[in-house]
């Protein structure tokens, strides 16, 4: 709830300001910071879940018991309308001002997109589904990166590092209306997310040394080398 009303705030201040107080790269950055904070303020109770592709991935890794994920995703999926609908409270006046008494999905008034983005009106369904796939395997996959203890991270910086991650997917989006796209977003970042976790362990988190394991073997070398 948090991570959305923050984030959609940034992009209604953009669009309702006509597009002049803001960019692009100033949205990104927003949302990066954003995700940065809340995970600082959760990430000691919930672990700092605000997706639940992110969510899905920790469950069939084994992180995540099918009943906490199912918690985790409901919990986030809610509290993302929760979030959406305070933002809008506190831009309602600017919507009106902006857009008068309707709200609009495309044209030069339209308003949807202060709530979720859309792909490009000649971006077929198919490309779409995988550009999820991919761009959510970006992120689970820096974040498995970021979060296994083998390659020695420090706990402290991990939410800077999500952070970062966001700011270079956020990036790569495209944002406009297609037909029948609603339920891509929903479906393609759980293949996405749990794809890239699954490659990040079996070709590279896999061959990484345990670090308690080169322990033990050094604690065994040392006598006999002494001998």
């Amino acid at each position: 709830m948090m991570l959305q009303f923050i984030g959609l705030s940034i992009v209604m201040q953009f669009i309702l300001s006509g597009e002049k107080l803001n960019t692009w790269i100033q949205i990104n950055v927003g949302w990066g910071l954003a995700i940065v904070f809340c995970v600082y303020a959760c990430s000691k109770t919930s672990g700092g879940h605000f997706n639940p592709a992110v969510s899905f991935t920790m469950f069939t890794l084994g992180h995540l018991s099918l009943r906490d994920c199912l918690i985790y995703c409901l919990v986030q999926t809610v509290g993302a309308f929760f979030g959406a609908i305070g933002a809008y409270g506190i831009y309602y006046d600017q919507f009106v001002k902006y857009a008068g008494a309707y709200r609009l999905i495309v044209g030069p008034k339209a308003t949807a997109a202060c709530f979720c983005s859309f792909p490009a009106a000649h971006v077929s369904n198919l490309t779409c589904f995988f550009d999820q796939v991919a761009g959510t395997g970006l992120l689970v996959f820096f974040v498995v990166v970021i979060i296994d203890r083998r390659n020695g991270i420090p706990a402290a910086a991990h939410p800077f590092l999500f952070g970062f991650v966001l700011i270079m997917i956020g990036i790569l989006s495209t944002r406009r209306y297609h037909n029948y796209y609603f339920w891509i977003p929903v479906i393609a970042p759980l293949f996405g997310g749990a794809l890239a976790a699954w490659s990040y362990h079996l070709f590279i988190g896999a061959h990484i040394p345990d670090p308690v394991q080169d322990y033990v073997l050094d604690e065994v070398k040392q006598p006999l080398k002494a001998r």
